[in-house]
C-alpha cells in the first residue's frame, strides 16, 4: 500500500478567490488532494466569501466568528493527503468528507456536517447532526466509537452550549463511547451562512492491527472536562511506528477546579491556556517546535496581538496558527487555542 502524506495549509488574506487558488497550488505542488476546509471570515470579507463558493460541495465549514469585525481578515485551514486514493463520504445528501487509509488503520474525515432541518429547536438539529455523522460512519464500516477528535461551531453559543453538552452526552452514552474513549474536541461560538444552529466535523480512525495505538491524555494542570459535565478528552495521541501525532483539544483559561481563571483579563487568560498546552506538550515529550496545525480563537479582536506577545516574549517560534475571533464557551473566556503536533520516534 502506498505511504500516505499528511499536509495542512493555513492563509490568511481578504481576497478568497486568491485564498482558494493558493490553496490549490499548494496542494497541486504535493501531489496532495484536499481532505476538508474550514474557512473562517467576518463582516464584508465573510459576505465575498459567501459569494465567491456558494457553489463548492462539501468537506468545508462555512465559519463566521459572531463578534469578528467588519474588516477582520479571512483565514483558510485545509487538510489535504497524498499517497493514497479517497472515498468521498456523502452526509445528509452532500458530499461531506473522505476515507482513506494506510498500513496502519482506515480514517474518516467529516467536516461542515449541518442539519437539514433548521426551523426545528437548536436541541433537535445538535442531534440531528450527532444521526447524520454517525450514519456517514456506519456507511463507511465505522461506528462512532472510531471518532477521536471532533470540532463544534455554534451559533450564538453562550445561550444553549449547557443544552448542546446535554444532548452530546445523551448521545455519547447511547452509543457507548464513554465505555471506549471519549474524543478531543473543540466547542467555539461560529455562525454558517445556511443558518443552521451548528456545524460538526470529525475525525475517526479505525486501527487494523495493535501496531497503531490511540489513547486519551489527560492534562497536567486541569481536571478532566467530564467534571463538569462537557464530554470531551483534553487531548487524544496517536502512537505510530515511526511517529507520535497529539491532538490537543480547544484549551482556554480554566482552573483545575474547573472555573474560569483570570475572568476578565486576556493577557493573564493567555498566558495560564499556553501554561496548559505547553504541559500537555510536556507530559508527551513534545514542545512547540513540534506543533503542526493550530487555530486561536479570540473573542475580541483588539487581543489578538497577546498571542504573538506571549511567544516572543518566551523565545517560543512562530506557529502554524489561523488566529481568529469568535465566541468561546463561557462569557468570561476571552481565549481557546487547539493545536496539532507531531514527533518522530
Amino acid at each position: 500500500m502506498s505511504s500516505r502524506s499528511e499536509h495542512v495549509f493555513t492563509l490568511c488574506g481578504r481576497d478568497s478567490a486568491a485564498l482558494d487558488d493558493e490553496l490549490r497550488f499548494e496542494a497541486a505542488a504535493r501531489n496532495a488532494r484536499m481532505l476538508g476546509r474550514f474557512v473562517f471570515a467576518g463582516g464584508r470579507a465573510y459576505e465575498a466569501l459567501r459569494s465567491s463558493f456558494s457553489k463548492a460541495d462539501g468537506g468545508i465549514a462555512w465559519l463566521h466568528g459572531d463578534r469578528a469585525p467588519q474588516d477582520d481578515l479571512s483565514y483558510m485551514q485545509a487538510f489535504a493527503i497524498s499517497g493514497t486514493p479517497l472515498i468521498p463520504v456523502f452526509a445528509g445528501g452532500r458530499e461531506a468528507g473522505c476515507v482513506y487509509e494506510d498500513e496502519f488503520a482506515r480514517y474518516c474525515f467529516l467536516v461542515g456536517v449541518l442539519p437539514a432541518r433548521h426551523a426545528t429547536s437548536r436541541e433537535a438539529q445538535a442531534n440531528e447532526v450527532f444521526e447524520l455523522l454517525d450514519a456517514a460512519l456506519k456507511e463507511q464500516g465505522f461506528c462512532f466509537g472510531d471518532t477521536i477528535r471532533t470540532w463544534f461551531y455554534l451559533d450564538r453559543m453562550l445561550e444553549w452550549y449547557s443544552a448542546f453538552n446535554t444532548v452530546r452526552t445523551a448521545f455519547f452514552t447511547a452509543r457507548d463511547v464513554f465505555d471506549r474513549m471519549v474524543p478531543a474536541s473543540t466547542g467555539i461560538g461560529a455562525a454558517n451562512p445556511q443558518g443552521a444552529a451548528l456545524s460538526g466535523s470529525l475525525l475517526a480512525v479505525q486501527p487494523k492491527t495493535g501496531v497503531l495505538r490511540v489513547l486519551s491524555v489527560p492534562s497536567p494542570l486541569q481536571c478532566a472536562a467530564t467534571d463538569y459535565r462537557s464530554s470531551f478528552s483534553r487531548a487524544v495521541e496517536l502512537t505510530f511506528p515511526a511517529y507520535r501525532s497529539l491532538l490537543i483539544s480547544g484549551t482556554a483559561s480554566i482552573a483545575m477546579d474547573g472555573t474560569t481563571a483570570h475572568a476578565g483579563d486576556p493577557s493573564a487568560q493567555v498566558d495560564l491556556t499556553m501554561r496548559v498546552v505547553t504541559a500537555l506538550l510536556d507530559s508527551r515529550g513534545m514542545d512547540w517546535k513540534d506543533v503542526t496545525r493550530g487555530i486561536a480563537y479570540f473573542k475580541n479582536a483588539q487581543d489578538r496581538p497577546l498571542l504573538e506577545a506571549y511567544l516572543h516574549g518566551r523565545g517560543l517560534p512562530a506557529l502554524p496558527l489561523a488566529t481568529v475571533c469568535a465566541t468561546v464557551c463561557r462569557h468570561d473566556l476571552l481565549f481557546e487555542i487547539e493545536v496539532d503536533a507531531v514527533k518522530l520516534s
